[in-house]
């Protein structure tokens, strides 16, 4: 029985997407997947494991497994590894694959072919796609699938994703493949292939087959510093017997004039070459592509920095006028679903519970959905058309003055829609110390979880603030977090991160019309674990937070003095002393303490503890709540100066049990984490303190 019809039996396949970054990979699995896609991790490490569901004739079932993005199998970063993990059957719940489907940027053959020969290596039936045709023609290339199918001796598809171009020839081709061919094409030089042999023999002996020794065996002997490989997680890498088999074949190299680092790689892309000039063919010469053309202003010393500079304030200034109508739809809804409540229910503790506790709590940090999701149709936007990598190398010369790779630029600029996805992004980065220092910082960023906060306290101190207003005091925030975030990396680089800062080595993705389903895809996901936050934790300490609030009771006290005697009253009252020079209360200091879970909880809390009407919309009540309150001696307690502090206390202060789980993870420790929350909160009360006492010196 073949290959093939083992494959064909089988009623639930189990497909890799594998390819490069920028080749569309995730633009193929959205088209192939629709909405039918589930986000989660992989067992033991924080790399986030993406699988979507392809029903193909009403019957069959396949399962598609979104591999991250690598340019190779010979890991550098924990993505890579990943990647490699998976195929090699390595991480437990995962099953090998059955098929890879390795999508390979038109334009650029020579390069993506290279992860399509080492996938072959596996002996893992295979399917190629040739993505962004469409771009490969602007070029002038005209490509012969046909001839290099044979080449290959795989099938291969060609697709436009973003217009789901070839989308159903895909499909075919998963359900229907071609027998592979499990005869190595590529040919290293004679002598090194007599050399590893012995390796081979030894790492089979270990329990890998043939094909999966010799891929380990190429990665071994090429492998500068055999003490950082750790991508098969196998006890036999750092064995004597395998040490000195490595060292033996090097010394052999060495002797017949064969470099052992670079063999593999110049023998796979002589090959591939080989393959290619029977296969592309350039109809036409383009002088200036649209690419370059659009990089000579994007990328430029000024127009660069003054276009960027405006797409971020386009999208601020998006995010306080367009988000408002439906902010205050949301707002409706949580109005009527409260009178509902208070229509059949009789008065007592439960309907308070539901009233005063879920539906504002809950309510208060829902009804800024909007705004969260306009964040991510931006950062969406900027990935999709190939801006992305443009921004990191304008931010490249900055963040060099810090200390900081150009590759934290996008780690940093997706912490601005959330810093778990930002953590998760430094995988990117080679180095640990830079990848750590990264880390560190990523919070810094303000994250949509501050959205609430900075509008609720902007609405506070300017009640009648333009978007334009508004923008810019948002702006200055964010801008506020970037250079506190320089500032600290600085200081982490010249003392516990001692490195000379590495060059920017990053590809330039040609500009590309962005698919819009694949970012209303992102925004759904993005939006459906924020509502899902809403729903379970936010929910909870909402409870959790008004029975804290509302017991023990008390008989005959006005509801703030009730407040004061309550739990959470007390604990606020404790902490008033050390919030006091910042211009905070006790009910301030209530807030604070709930939103060390999220940062966003603050929002529901002062919806609780100013008893607001759930009844009511939730932001004007509670801003008209704030303007009213009054320290014991009658003086106002969100004056200006206060709210300015509170979104400087927001910006620096890690707030979020979330965030410091991931670090945790991401470090493989509880060292890093503990630093984290340590020197973000003294940075927080510091730089507020400096801000009030310094405002009150100055007569504010």
């Amino acid at each position: 029985m073949t290959n093939n019809t083992i494959f064909q039996e089988k009623k639930t396949l189990w497909v890799a997407l594998a390819g490069n970054p920028n080749s569309g990979k995730t633009t193929v699995f959205n088209a192939l997947t629709k909405l039918r896609q589930k986000v989660g991790n992989y067992p033991g490490v924080t790399v986030e494991k993406k699988v979507g569901r392809m029903v193909f004739a009403g019957e069959r079932i396949v399962n598609i497994l979104d591999l991250p993005g690598t340019y190779s199998l010979a890991v550098r970063s924990p993505d890579e590894e990943v990647a490699r993990d998976v195929l090699l059957g390595n991480i437990p719940g995962t099953p090998v694959p059955d098929l890879v489907v390795c999508v390979v940027d038109a334009s650029n053959l020579e390069r993506n072919l290279y992860l399509v020969s080492q996938i072959q290596d596996l002996g893992l039936p295979i399917v190629v796609v040739l993505n962004m045709m469409d771009t490969a023609g602007k070029q002038g290339k005209e490509i012969d699938v046909e001839r290099l199918a044979r080449g290959l001796g795989v099938a291969v598809v060609t697709t436009v994703a973003s217009r789901e171009q070839g989308i159903d020839q895909l499909k075919q081709a998963i359900v229907h493949p071609m027998e592979i061919q499990l005869q190595r094409q590529w040919r290293l030089p004679e002598q090194m292939e007599k050399e590893m042999e012995q390796l081979i023999r030894i790492l089979m002996e270990e329990g890998l087959n043939q094909r999966v020794a010799f891929s380990e065996a190429l990665i071994l002997i090429a492998k500068e510093d055999l003490s950082l490989m750790n991508s098969t997680k196998l006890s036999f890498l750092g064995t004597q017997k395998v040490q000195e088999c490595i060292g033996e074949i090097r010394k052999n190299l060495n002797a017949a004039g064969i470099n052992w680092r670079s063999a593999a790689i110049e023998a796979r892309y002589s090959w591939i070459q080989n393959i290619l000039k029977d296969v592309v063919y350039q109809i036409h010469e383009i002088k200036v592509s649209l690419t370059d053309r659009l990089d000579s202003i994007l990328t430029h010393r000024i127009w660069g920095w003054m276009i960027f500079v405006g797409l971020m304030s386009l999208m601020f200034f998006t995010i306080f006028s367009v988000a408002t109508y439906p902010m205050n739809w949301i707002d409706n809804l949580f109005t009527q679903l409260a009178n509902g409540i208070k229509a059949v229910m009789p008065a007592g503790d439960l309907r308070d519970l539901m009233t005063d506790g879920v539906i504002a709590g809950v309510g208060g940090i829902v009804v800024f959905l909007p705004q969260i999701l306009i964040l991510f149709f931006f950062i969406g936007l900027l990935q999709d058309t190939g801006y992305m990598a443009r921004a990191a190398f304008i931010m490249d010369r900055v963040m060099s003055q810090a200390g900081l790779h150009g590759k934290s630029f996008i780690p940093l600029l997706s912490s601005f829609a959330c810093a778990i996805p930002g953590i998760m992004a430094s995988r990117s980065i080679e180095s640990n110390k830079d990848r750590l220092v990264t880390i560190l910082i990523a919070p810094l960023m303000s994250c949509s979880a501050r959205l609430p906060v900075y509008s609720l306290l902007i609405a506070t101190f300017i009640p009648v603030a333009s978007p334009f207003q508004k923008a810019g005091i948002m702006l200055c925030m964010y801008f506020l977090g970037i250079v506190g975030a320089f500032g600290v990396a600085l200081i982490l680089k010249k003392t516990l991160f001692k490195r000379q800062t590495p060059v920017l080595i990053m590809e330039m993705p040609p500009y590309r019309w962005p698919s819009l389903k694949s970012i209303v895809l992102h925004m759904w996901e993005r939006s459906y674990l924020f509502l899902k936050k809403a729903g379970t934790i936010i929910f909870g300490l909402s409870i959790v937070l008004w029975a804290l609030m509302t017991y023990p009771k008390h008989d005959g006290l006005s509801p703030e003095e009730s407040l004061q005697k309550s739990f959470a009253g007390m604990a606020g009252r404790t902490l008033e002393p050390v919030i006091k020079p910042l211009g905070y209360d006790w009910r301030i200091g209530i807030g604070l303490i709930g939103s060390f879970a999220a940062r966003e909880v603050f929002v529901s809390t002062m919806n609780i503890v100013f008893n607001i009407d759930a009844s009511q919309e939730q932001v004007q009540p509670l801003r008209d709540a704030f303007l009213k309150a009054r320290w014991p001696d009658g003086q106002r307690l969100f004056t200006p100066l206060v709210c300015i502090s509170l979104m400087v206390f927001y910006v620096f202060a890690m707030q979020c049990l979330s965030t410091v789980a991931i670090v945790s993870r991401e470090t493989n420790s509880w060292r890093w984490p503990v630093f984290q929350i340590f020197y973000m909160t003294g940075l927080a009360y510091v730089m507020a303190f400096i801000v009030f006492q310094g405002g009150r010196l100055l007569g504010w």
